[in-house]
């Protein structure tokens, strides 16, 4: 049975070969500028997922996605010697939503900003439906009042 910390360390590891070789040996023109941003390991350490993002288009994602494809045996016999273990794990090269999903959220909290100074402005310029103060006090009449009559029992006057 392998350990977690083992897999973790073997999954860093393999980012840092990954990225190293698409900086130095792999010259596809189809390469476009592409960040490792996570490697995660199977328990067994057998597969690899590689999750990558890429600056540009999706016609420069797609290049991408191709020359990585093509260029999978390269990097991951690289990754055979740079580690040392018995099996190689194979590699799985995954786009990163990460981006996408903080520039949804970006997007989500500038509207909510909006709408909160949208709210302050309205907040601003609102009055009270009714007196600004809408519980009841004892008025000096009331407190000389000595029937017994409590507040609930008396009717105001409309």
């Amino acid at each position: 049975m392998v350990d977690k910390p083992r897999a973790r360390k073997l999954a860093d590891r393999i980012k840092v070969i990954v990225a190293q070789m698409l900086d130095t040996r792999i010259k596809d023109p189809r390469l476009g500028f592409v960040t490792i941003t996570d490697v995660r390991v199977t328990g067994d350490l057998q597969n690899a997922s590689v999750f990558y993002t890429v600056y540009g288009n999706d016609e420069e994602r797609a290049g991408t996605a191709a020359a990585l494809e093509s260029a999978k045996g390269i990097i991951r016999s690289e990754v055979g010697k740079q580690t040392g273990i018995r099996l190689t794990p194979t590699l799985e090269f995954h786009l990163d939503s990460v981006p996408d999903t903080a520039a949804h959220l970006d997007v989500a909290l500038h509207e909510a900003a909006r709408r909160d100074a949208e709210l302050a402005a309205l907040r601003e310029k609102a009055t009270y439906a009714g007196d600004a103060d809408p519980y009841k006090k004892p008025s000096a009449d009331d407190a000389t009042e000595t029937d017994g009559s409590t507040d609930s029992d008396e009717v105001a006057p409309a």
